[in-house]
Formats: C-alpha cells, sequence, structure tokens
C-alpha cells in the first residue's frame, strides 16, 4: 500500500490562560498538522508544535523539512515496509525533531488505521494513566491559589514550574504546601533556572522543610552535564533529565554515566514514538525509569504520547496535561480529573 502524499496545515490555538515557565511566557500555540495520503484514501494525522527555546524549531523550519526531505523521503514507498519508513524519517535530515515526530505520529496513525486497530494496541498495552497538573511561576500568592484549585478538580500530583527567580523558589513551594494536603505529590520544574552549587543548596533546604518532592526536572542548563551530575550526587531527591536529553544517544550516556535518577520523554524533543520507545528500552536497560511529557502542544501529538505511554511499562509517570491548557476541547483522548481515557477507534483516534 504506497503512500500517496503528505499535506500540512497550519493553524494557532490560544491558550485558556498564558503558560510561564523559567524559559517563556505563552498565551497560544502555534500547530502544525501533517496528514499522510494512502492509495487507498486512508489519511494519518500528525501534527507539531514549535518551541524556539528547547528544540530550537520554528514553524517555518517544521514545514520545510515536512515538504522537504521528508516529503520526498516517504511519498511512493510502500506503508508495508512500515520499519523502512519510520528509518527514512529519521535519515533524510538532521535535527528537525519536531517534524520528525509530527510525520512519525501520523505514520503510526495511517498504519493502525490500515490494520484497524488502535495505536495501544499496535504498540502493545493498555495500561491506565493519570497525569499531573501544571503550575506555572507566578507569585507566591498566585501559585498556591493555582495549585490549591487544581486539586479541587481531582489532581493528586502538581507539576511546579520554578527557577525563573531562585529567590523565591523556597518562598513559591512554601505558599503551596501550606494550602494543599500533604498526600499531594509534588514535581518541581526548574528548566534549567538553577546553578549546580545553588541547586543543591535549594534542594537540600526543600528536603529540610520536608515538601515532600517526588523528584526535580533539569535542574541545571541541558548542556552541563557535569552540572547535572553535581546535583544528582549531592541531594536525596531523584534528579531526571529534560533539556539534557533529545536522543537515544543521550538517553544512553545520560544511564551509563549516571548523570541523572530519571528521564523524561517527550515526542518532539526526540523525533517521535519510534524514537522515545529506544530510548525507555535504553533506560530500562540500565534500571532508569521514564516520565512521558510534553511541551505545549495539541492533543493529537499529546494523545499520539499517551498511547506510547500506555503502551511501555519503562514509563512510570506521566505529564500530559497540555491539552487543558487550550481553548479548545480535547477531541482524541479524554479526561476527568487526573485520569486520562484513549480512544478506541483505529490509530490515534482521529476520524476524518
Amino acid at each position: 500500500m504506497i503512500i500517496q502524499d503528505l499535506q500540512i496545515k497550519r493553524r494557532n490555538i490560544p491558550l485558556r490562560v498564558p503558560f510561564k515557565t523559567a524559559l517563556r511566557t505563552a498565551t497560544e500555540i502555534e500547530n502544525i498538522e501533517v496528514s499522510l495520503t494512502l492509495e487507498n484514501g486512508i489519511i494519518g494525522q500528525g501534527a507539531a508544535a514549535p518551541t524556539f527555546v528547547i528544540t530550537g524549531d520554528s514553524s517555518e523550519g517544521i514545514e520545510a523539512a515536512l515538504t522537504g526531505p521528508i516529503k520526498t523521503a516517504l511519498v511512493g514507498t510502500d506503508i508495508n515496509g512500515f520499519q523502512t519508513a519510520l528509518q527514512r524519517i529519521q535519515t533524510c535530515c538532521v535535527g528537525n525533531t519536531s517534524a520528525k515526530a509530527a510525520v512519525d505520529i501520523a505514520l503510526h496513525d495511517v498504519y493502525c488505521k490500515l490494520l484497524n486497530i488502535p495505536l495501544y494496541a499496535f504498540l502493545g498495552d493498555k495500561r491506565a494513566l493519570t497525569t499531573c497538573m501544571t503550575v506555572g511561576v507566578d507569585t507566591p500568592e498566585k501559585m498556591a491559589l493555582d495549585a490549591k484549585k487544581s486539586v479541587e478538580d481531582g489532581f493528586q500530583t502538581l507539576k511546579v514550574k520554578v527557577g525563573a527567580n531562585p529567590q523565591l523558589d523556597i518562598a513559591r513551594i512554601e505558599a503551596i504546601r501550606s494550602v494543599i494536603p500533604n498526600t499531594v505529590m509534588l514535581r518541581l520544574d526548574a528548566n534549567q533556572g538553577w546553578k549546580p552549587k545553588q541547586a543543591v543548596q535549594l534542594i537540600k533546604e526543600m528536603e529540610e522543610k520536608q515538601f515532600h518532592i517526588e523528584f526535580i526536572e533539569q535542574p541545571v542548563a541541558g548542556y552541563d552535564l557535569d552540572g547535572l551530575k553535581f546535583v544528582t550526587e549531592r541531594v536525596a531527591t531523584p534528579i531526571m533529565a529534560d533539556e539534557s536529553l533529545f536522543s537515544t544517544k543521550d538517553a544512553f550516556k545520560l544511564v551509563t554515566g549516571h548523570y541523572i535518577d530519571l528521564l523524561n520523554i517527550k515526542l518532539m524533543k526526540c523525533g517521535g514514538i519510534s524514537q522515545a520507545w529506544s530510548i525507555a528500552s535504553i533506560a530500562e536497560a540500565n534500571g532508569v525509569a521514564c516520565m512521558i511529557g510534553s511541551m505545549m502542544e495539541p492533543t493529537l501529538s499529546v494523545a499520539a504520547a499517551a498511547h506510547f505511554a500506555a503502551a511501555h511499562p519503562n514509563v512510570k509517570y506521566f505529564d500530559l496535561d497540555a491539552p487543558l491548557w487550550l481553548s479548545e476541547e480535547p477531541d482524541v483522548m479524554t479526561y476527568k480529573g487526573e485520569n486520562i481515557q484513549l480512544s478506541d477507534l483505529p490509530g490515534i483516534g482521529s476520524v476524518l
């Protein structure tokens, strides 16, 4: 069955409220949708969201990669050579992980539609999924209000953005802890906002204050692996790599070199489901658990990540709340409080 065409469409989706991290403030997301059409008319869909400050990918760059080398690599090939097609996506150009992720998702979607099975079934499992809810960087008082509302909405794990002003970070967590039960787990994401010695000092203070932090994401700059290891070796709280992890090579170095305790996999960083699976398996072989995360992305690509997470046994943590920040309602996956329900329709669940 021949892949006949690849088409793209760009649209912006406003957020319900601004999303703030140590790296940026977003009020909307750019969404690049990609469609793969088979010769029998079946269409598979994927999507990507550019994030200059993390992946370096722009909308224009994603579109150029999709309509240039990626389209050339796929159109005219046989979908039944599925693994070969996945390899062609990864090798047709350097970088461009967001574009590769979008078409990798679309290829999985169209192949599963051809087989008439959901993506999770193709990948091999459907474990129950829950998600944390993100609390964006703000004043301690505003973050405490946001955290309290999230708990009232049914979330038992909160991912708290810190790092924009390290001097305020202790006050932020104290304010949040003062309004939520100790049974609610906190995860911190510094988004590369701390220096190594500063990170150790802050984390040890949080440990002394018994803030019940489950783990801390990317406390230092993504390129600073020595700094990351410095922090990991000096605190009791588990440290997770995010911006330090893009490729399977990164994963291998991080886990075999004991730079971190945990890995955060994002499809936009690594290039799609196939690469995410390899990263999770590398980590599993080295006794390192993984989380599935997402950028500010459309529901379609987050749902693809959710299908992957439901199937891979080494994905132990889930951060899939991005669709809840969008002004449009999720379609190919549904939320009830922190619980996620995947579509049982073929592929990811999109209907054209």
